[in-house]
């Protein structure tokens, strides 16, 4: 079963304020570049366009470690686990656009080209921000919980092939392509599936990496043998 139901989101407000700039650079407005950071974000406001694309779907079991959703199959324990109550998923890619990217790459100073890269990802967050509103105000799915292709053993990198071919051309659609190693390019973008789930669950629960920048919930040694393992009933 499949549902026809896409969204394109490419009018997505964004203006970087030179104070949050800062914040994100971890700089200090009395550190005098607030001229620069200023001129940056200006630039960045002229051509900025974050895009964000999402597909809402019906997973369908498939064994034990996969689901299949719109006749394309992925493989998890913990993905398939995840959606066996969920009757509805959001597939999706959200980028700061090809326009951003562009334009930091011409920045050959490495202090621009370091302000660039922060510009860009607070495109990426005004995207994420857009495709979660849109979801939540279209569909209200209640709480909801996310997983990302890479983000954990169980669920590689590779995954973004399928997920993708979920979601057609992703890069006519809104520029994002995958390299052969299956980075995306721009590299400020983000690809995953949000369900609805009322418990929370984050995958940094499965991550033993204790010193990732990054994690969002404390690593929990038990809970893969607890909800995924062997014994766990699906």
């Amino acid at each position: 079963m499949s549902f026809d139901w896409e969204h394109l989101l490419t009018d997505i407000p964004f203006s970087p304020a030179p104070d949050k700039l800062l914040r994100q650079v971890r700089m200090e407005p009395e550190a005098g570049f607030d001229a620069a950071v200023e001129a940056i974000a200006q630039e960045a406001a002229a051509l900025a366009r974050p895009k964000a694309l999402y597909r809402l779907a019906v997973p369908e079991p498939l064994d034990e470690t996969g689901v299949r959703i719109d006749g394309v199959a992925l493989r998890s324990r913990v993905l398939r686990v995840n959606l066996d109550k969920a009757n509805r998923v959001f597939v999706y890619v959200a980028t700061c656009g090809t326009e951003l990217d562009e334009w930091a790459q011409g920045k050959t100073d490495p202090l621009e080209a370091y302000w660039a890269d922060a510009v860009k990802q607070l495109a990426l967050q005004a995207a994420i921000q857009a495709l979660n509103q849109d979801i939540a105000t279209r569909y209200r799915p209640g709480p909801t919980s996310a997983m990302a292709p890479g983000s954990l053993a169980d669920w590689p990198l590779q995954q973004q092939r399928p997920l993708f071919q979920i979601l057609g051309d992703v890069t006519r659609r809104i520029g994002v392509t995958l390299s052969a190693s299956y980075l995306m390019i721009p590299n400020k973008s983000v690809s995953g599936m949000r369900f609805p789930r009322e418990e929370s669950f984050e995958s940094c629960m499965l991550c033993p990496r204790l010193d990732c920048p990054n994690r969002r919930a404390p690593y929990d040694p038990e809970l893969y043998e607890r909800q995924y393992g062997a014994g766990a009933h699906v």
